[in-house]
């Protein structure tokens, strides 16, 4: 039975208990999963991603954010914002993903989890407000099939690559981040598609020390194509049904399967009951992880329950601590 009630013609809790969830696994790797993930990483690398800041457009919770816009493979110019601290110089650098609601403006990812960071929150190709790209589409359901008939072409590893170039412009926007003998990694943040960026994007990037994934998304493909949800995961689900040979791309951008790689600490935020991301992808992510991992269980993701405010102010509490630990000096 579903721990809310609701009017989903489904259980978004999937008919799994905890010990259920804690137990489902990740898909087997393509033979040359590492190898496409390794060059699409060393291409990325190479980007010359010239940022720009703007304006000042808002100051609070420590740091002055403007906007940004950088360069990400193929040429493609994208846009976002950088949060700079108020006083001093950045002692921590973070890059922040967004849902696939995209982002229009920095949100509730302000405050940062660590005082004196900065931060880039970049909008990928062809979602919110500054990363609308002509040819991509910028809704989720449209999005999440865009070039899917290859792993070549499909936008997601193109998204994958807006973060790591998104890393490279935090860098130079910010030299005292770049890391040298004994100073912090970057950190990432990432919430449902972010969350699945990140665990695909973390991997193959020696830059960053630590991560928070929350309800990510792209967790078990095989698995999640026999979950009804509200999410992207139906826009895949629906074209599955109608062109079954997309089932050898998704294996490339299985998050659950990349996180078999993913070697550096990470939290996970999952949900037990989740309408647009079906919560055995969350866990299959956070059962797959190779190195140090925290796990952080929430009631319901997506969702507007009693309760919510409360669970979130604890993962912040739990972030900064987590963060405080893996990244401080």
């Amino acid at each position: 039975m579903a721990p809310f009630e609701h009017g989903f013609p489904f259980d978004p809790a999937y008919g799994r208990t905890l010990d259920d969830l804690l137990l489902i696994p990740a898909p087997a790797a393509p033979d040359d999963f590492d190898a496409f993930w390794r060059a699409r990483y060393e291409e990325a690398r190479k980007v010359a991603t010239e940022p720009e800041i703007g304006p000042l457009e808002d100051e609070r919770d420590g740091v002055r954010i403007h906007g940004v816009t950088f360069t990400s493979v193929g040429g493609v110019r994208l846009g976002g914002w950088v949060a700079l601290p108020a006083e001093g110089s950045a002692e921590y650098g973070f890059v922040v993903g967004h849902g696939y609601g995209g982002r229009q403006e920095p949100g509730p990812d302000v405050p940062l989890p660590l005082p004196r960071a900065a931060a880039i929150l970049p909008c990928v190709r062809g979602m919110g407000a500054r990363g609308l790209r002509p040819g991509i589409p910028d809704t989720a359901g449209g999005h999440v099939l865009h070039g899917i008939e290859s792993r070549d072409s499909y936008v997601i590893g193109d998204c994958v690559a807006d973060l790591w170039c998104a890393a490279s412009a935090l860098h130079e926007l910010v030299p005292e981040l770049t890391p040298g003998e004994g100073d912090p990694r970057l950190g990432y943040l990432g919430e449902s598609f972010g969350g699945g960026l990140g665990a695909l994007a973390l991997p193959w990037d020696g830059r960053f020390g630590a991560a928070q994934l929350t309800v990510p998304t792209f967790g078990n493909h095989p698995l999640r194509l026999t979950l009804p949800c509200v999410g992207s995961g139906e826009a895949v689900r629906g074209h599955y049904r109608e062109h079954p040979e997309v089932a050898q791309v998704l294996r490339y951008f299985d998050a659950a399967t990349a996180a078999t790689r993913l070697e550096l600490p990470t939290l996970v935020a999952a949900a037990l009951f989740d309408p647009s991301v079906p919560p055995p992808g969350q866990f299959a992510v956070y059962n797959a992880l190779a190195g140090e991992r925290e796990l952080r269980v929430l009631s319901a993701g997506h969702f507007e329950y009693e309760g919510l405010a409360t669970e979130v102010a604890e993962l912040r509490a739990a972030r900064r601590g987590f963060f405080g630990a893996r990244l401080g000096r």
